[in-house]
């Protein structure tokens, strides 16, 4: 049974879920392919990810360079998962602001 005071017990064996700050910053998706950009926004954002809302009609791939204006840096991007105009990425390393984005 559960102790209403402490719902959850110490070592419940449950994944514990990353917090994850709500934001509402710009982005481009830099996909190296012919200088190819695409405009996204950071829903959320932690230190090892984001959640990106980007058009319907675009074509992400599975790896990519993620330009944060706001940051000033760029983040080497996974796709973990795809939600119809929503996709989960997780951050694997930095970069300096890219040469080719002028943004």
């Amino acid at each position: 049974m559960v102790n209403p005071v402490d719902p959850l017990p110490e070592d419940s064996g449950e994944p514990k879920r990353e917090h994850r700050p709500r934001v509402l910053k710009g982005g481009t998706i830099i996909t190296g392919i012919q200088s190819s950009e695409v405009g996204c926004t950071l829903r959320n954002q932690h230190d090892s990810g984001a959640e990106l809302k980007i058009p319907l009609e675009a074509r992400v791939p599975d790896r990519f360079l993620l330009y944060v204006p706001l940051d000033g840096i760029a983040y080497r991007c996974e796709v973990r998962w795809r939600r119809k105009d929503r996709v989960g990425v997780q951050f694997t390393g930095t970069e300096p602001k890219p040469k080719m984005h002028y943004g």
